[in-house]
């Protein structure tokens, strides 16, 4: 877990990084699709990326946008590059899950691409987009976002 890395991540924001966790799983899973280090065929790939999407994941950016977000605007500038890169992310990984999932024919590149891309937003959330957000919050606020944060 991320902890292990020296990382104490505030209790409100805990459920979101254990999320994160569960979608650095599937990222590795759909980066190794298709290859020798690959141990589930490419539907049971798909069928764990729907587990993972419905509800959960969907849920879980909006969270992002819904309720941390708007919080963290309130307390510092959100015009900035980090958090217009992680809402077009969002937008980009939603597109994409939705072709895997619900897509005729998924090619394994583009499978690979979705797992670069779902690691490195997560990445970005944890070491980046998380830490601004609870050093910009006061404690109390970040309190408050607790029971809207899954």
């Amino acid at each position: 877990m991320a902890e292990h890395k020296g990382i104490k991540r505030h209790e409100s924001l805990q459920p979101l990084s254990r999320h994160h966790m569960i979608g650095l799983h599937l990222a590795l899973k759909l980066k190794r699709a298709g290859t020798e280090e690959s141990r589930l065929t490419i539907e049971e790939i798909k069928q764990e990326a729907d587990e993972f999407w419905n509800p959960n994941g969907q849920q879980h950016f909006r969270e992002e946008e819904e309720f941390l977000l708007p919080a963290y605007a309130q307390y510092a500038k959100i015009e900035q590059p980090e958090i217009i890169e992680m809402l077009l992310e969002h937008v980009k990984i939603r597109a994409q899950m939705d072709n895997l999932i619900n897509g005729e024919d998924v090619s394994l590149d583009k499978m690979h691409e979705l797992g670069m891309l779902l690691e490195a937003h997560i990445r970005k959330e944890e070491r980046v987009i998380f830490p601004m957000i609870e050093k910009a919050l006061p404690e109390d606020k970040l309190y408050e976002l607790a029971p809207y944060l899954h």
